[in-house]
C-alpha cells in the first residue's frame, strides 16, 4: 500500500495513544499493538466457539443449569454471575463443592440469550444514486483531499467503490468518498 501524502491523526485501538497514520487503513500505532489486536481477535473467536459447543449440549427441558452452561447460554461473565448469586438477586442451589445450579427462569429475567451469529449471511448490495449532483469527479476528490489522481483511483479500486463515466469525467458517490476519507 502506498503511503499517503497527507497526514491522518488517529488513536491506536489497542493502547489509545495518538499517532499519524501512514495509510488509510492504519488502526494501530505499532507492530506490537497490531500483534496484540490479532491475538485478542483469535482468542475471542476460540472463546465463542467453546461457548457455542457448551450451549449446544444443554437440553431445552432442563430447569436447572450449571454456572458454565449459564455463561455459554446467556450474555454474562463468570464473576458477574457469582456476584448476582452471592448478593441473592439470583437464587441458586448448592449441591456441594463446584456444584452450583441456577434456575433458567431466573436467568431469563436478568440476561438476554447469547447470540451466536452465523457469518455466512449474504450481504445485500448497496444502492447508489450515481447522478452527477450526488457524486464527486476524480479531480474534485484529488483537490479536496490533497492527493494525486492515481492515489484516488487506487483507493477506488481497492475498496470496490462504484464509478460512472460520463464523457471525460468519472463520477464517484459522495457518501462513499466521505466515509473513506473522514
Amino acid at each position: 500500500m502506498a503511503k499517503a501524502k497527507f497526514q491522518i491523526e488517529r488513536r491506536c485501538e489497542v493502547c489509545g495513544m495518538p499517532f499519524l497514520a501512514k495509510t488509510i487503513e492504519s488502526r494501530y500505532c505499532s507492530n506490537k499493538c497490531t500483534q496484540k489486536a490479532y491475538k485478542r481477535r483469535k482468542a475471542e473467536v476460540l472463546k465463542n466457539e467453546a461457548l457455542s459447543k457448551i450451549a449446544e449440549k444443554v437440553d431445552d427441558t432442563r430447569e436447572y443449569i450449571t454456572v458454565k452452561e449459564a455463561m455459554a447460554m446467556y450474555s454474562v461473565g463468570r464473576t458477574s454471575l457469582y456476584q448476582y448469586i452471592r448478593s441473592g438477586k439470583i437464587p441458586s442451589i448448592n449441591l456441594g463443592k463446584h456444584l452450583i445450579r441456577i434456575r433458567r427462569q431466573e436467568l431469563d429475567e436478568y440476561f438476554p440469550k447469547r447470540n451466536f451469529a452465523n457469518n455466512d449471511v449474504k450481504r445485500l448490495p448497496k444502492l447508489y444514486n450515481m447522478e452527477p449532483e450526488n457524486c464527486y469527479t476524480i479531480g474534485e476528490i484529488a483537490e479536496k483531499f490533497h492527493m494525486d489522481d492515481s492515489t484516488v483511483y487506487l483507493h477506488i479500486r481497492k475498496y470496490s467503490i462504484p464509478t460512472r463515466q460520463i464523457g471525460n469525467y468519472v463520477y464517484v458517490p459522495k457518501s462513499e468518498i466521505d466515509n473513506l476519507y473522514k
